[in-house]
């Protein structure tokens, strides 16, 4: 009972210092942060199945979307079902089952030596390295024929690394969508990379070893017919644009999976 009455005797002492005191502010302080550290945690722990979940479902809806499938009154988890997921070696252009296709996370593998390869070469702003291994999906048509791939692509605009998926046609040739999910352009100038009429400019790529595509502010005289108006204001989210979509249909890309693809190998 009398260390009942110490405690009180402490509480009691400590209610009646000036409210302006010392002690009495840090001690209120320090509790506070600690009940909203507690509170931020709590929420951020239970919240993070709902926040995996919207992930995947944002994941899911660009890659419907690019490939022109989207539709808001389909559940996307079932629309999505008729994506063809495998996961793809850059090296060789053919698919592994190396990985779980279930389990297997670009962004993770993203920092495992053991599946990232060094770039002599680094246009689209990749850091020097980039993964061995991609996931890519393929979207059939009802004879089981390809209709479509969809692959993801990144690299450096101006401030920020931009993530999409660019879809092209069976022929592994045409451009048919280009999507950026992620990015941390300007507002109203490098952002307008997502401005759906300037993605729907990029649909032409020339049957040639090289991609004859170029996003610039005139149409160059060698192949006039493969050029992107560059965005007005954003020269270098441009740029960035125009070199990431060259390297990742180049040699050093996915090259390899569009010479098999072109080729029937698929």
């Amino acid at each position: 009972m009398s260390d009942a009455n110490e405690n009180n005797g402490f509480i009691r002492r400590f209610l009646d210092m000036p409210n302006d005191s010392v002690v009495k502010t840090v001690t209120v302080a320090v509790a506070l942060c600690l009940v909203a550290s507690m509170v931020v945690s709590a929420a951020a722990v239970s919240l993070r199945p709902v926040q995996e979940a919207n992930k995947l479902r944002d994941k899911q809806t660009n890659v419907l979307e690019v490939a022109g499938v989207y539709d808001p009154n389909v559940p996307v988890a079932e629309a999505f079902e008729s994506m063809e997921p495998h996961v793809l070696d850059l090296a060789t252009g053919e698919f592994t089952d190396e990985f779980d296709i279930k389990t297997f996370d670009q962004l993770a593998t993203s920092n495992d030596p053991a599946i990232v390869r060094a770039l002599d070469e680094d246009p689209a702003g990749l850091g020097g390295h980039m993964q061995a291994f991609r996931m890519i999906y393929i979207l059939r048509a009802d004879d089981g024929s390809i209709d479509k791939v969809i692959l993801p692509i990144e690299g450096y605009g101006l401030w920020s690394t931009l993530y999409g998926f660019i879809a092209l046609e069976e022929n592994g040739n045409d451009i048919y969508g280009l999507q950026f999910y992620q990015h941390g352009e300007t507002p109203g100038l490098g952002a307008e990379v997502d401005n759906p009429r300037w993605k729907a400019l990029w649909k032409l790529r020339e049957e040639e070893e090289k991609p004859q595509i170029t996003d610039a502010k005139s149409a160059p005289s060698s192949f006039p017919d493969y050029y992107i108006d560059a965005l007005a204001g954003a020269t270098l989210t441009s740029r960035g644009v125009d070199n990431l979509v060259r390297f990742w249909m180049g040699e050093d890309g996915y090259g390899p999976f569009l010479e098999r693809l072109k080729a029937g190998e698929i």
